[in-house]
């Protein structure tokens, strides 16, 4: 099969020729119809992701077709259409038991922990714990573009934020996992304001339901206009870029009794940036991370999608062929663009 493989961490990956993947006992082998190019893959391919070994296939946001299924495989036949959350949870251990399979102990990560879907073909382990059927009228790249920003999002608004309708919701960044997160709080009717240092980008904020925007790049203080928009502060506040100054902001953002939810990836030297712990302690303020979703709660995202509530497809700015894959990749951390970069042809 054709793959994108990157042998040092760093340098240019390439489209190389290699086996075809084979099921695990309880895996399967799934035919990739559609991969989603993600700032996680460049965060791998940068050496930020201690899991990964050399020579390495990313990937990691995916749908497509089964097309070989492991012996111990229960649930699922060779023709059936599926994706899977970025993190498949093993199905044993007590996070899994208590279902929280997204920060499972022994978790694979296709794209990290094994190679990825930068490929005609993946194999997928732990099948009948994480795979999750995909409906006839959704497409392959509004499918794979759910696998890690859109579900992350899903989890990080509904579940970890509580979110609620009337609820003020600051978004900082607006690249896939921002537009994601505004596009689902607008969706359960929260006010949101969304936070980015292009107009372009917050032009379709603006467009995904964004009641309020503030330019970062021209504003005098990103905390007092996101503060005064809404009457005091937001009540939840996402850190969608993954970065010291947008995660300082958005602690700084909340009202008290505020919910943080950091989203985007801070690794490499952001790994532990400075917080504002005066204002956690003084106002209540909960910090929580969000890791991917669990499969079982797929289908309440895909319910709000097959009635219209949600629309994942509008967030899909290009769609490239496998070759321009490796280029794409390394230049993520450009910010270049708007949507989600999808790889349809093979």
């Amino acid at each position: 099969m054709k793959a994108v493989v990157f042998e040092q961490f760093g340098q240019l990956p390439t489209v190389q020729t290699v086996p075809d993947p084979t099921p695990a006992p309880g895996g399967v082998v799934v035919k990739v119809e559609a991969t989603g190019l993600c700032r996680s893959d460049w965060h791998g391919w940068m050496g930020h992701d201690a899991d990964i070994v050399l020579p390495h296939v990313p990937g990691h946001e995916l749908a497509g077709t089964i097309v070989a299924v492991g012996p111990q495989v229960q649930r699922w036949r060779i023709g059936q259409r599926v994706t899977v959350p970025f993190v498949a949870g093993c199905g044993h251990c007590p996070e899994c038991a208590s279902g929280n399979q997204q920060v499972c102990e022994r978790q694979f990560q296709p794209g990290f922990t094994a190679w990825g879907s930068f490929a005609e073909y993946v194999a997928l382990d732990f099948a009948d714990a994480n795979l999750v059927a995909l409906p006839d009228d959704l497409d392959s790249a509004t499918a794979a573009s759910l696998g890690c920003r859109f579900a992350t999002s899903f989890r990080a608004i509904v579940d970890q934020g509580r979110t609620k309708a009337g609820d003020w919701v600051a978004v900082h960044g607006c690249g896939g996992v921002g537009l994601s997160a505004i596009m689902i709080a607008s969706a359960v009717g929260a006010n949101v304001v969304a936070v980015d240092l292009t107009e372009q980008k917050l032009d379709l904020a603006r467009q995904l339901g964004a009641v309020a925007t503030v330019n970062a790049a021209t504003s005098a203080n990103v905390v007092h206009e996101i503060r005064d928009l809404t009457g005091g502060g937001a009540h939840v506040s996402v850190d969608a870029l993954g970065h010291p100054a947008t995660c300082m902001n958005s602690i700084r953002s909340l009202r008290r009794r505020g919910r943080h939810i950091q989203v985007g990836l801070m690794l490499g030297d952001h790994a532990r940036p400075p917080l504002p712990m005066d204002r956690v302690i003084a106002y209540e303020l909960e910090i929580l991370g969000s890791h991917g979703m669990q499969a079982f709660r797929y289908q309440a995202m895909l319910d709000m999608i097959g009635t219209g509530k949600l629309a994942p497809q509008q967030l899909i700015g290009s769609r490239i062929a496998l070759d321009e894959a490796p280029l794409a990749l390394t230049q993520m951390d450009r910010f270049d663009g708007t949507g989600i970069a999808v790889v349809t042809r093979f």
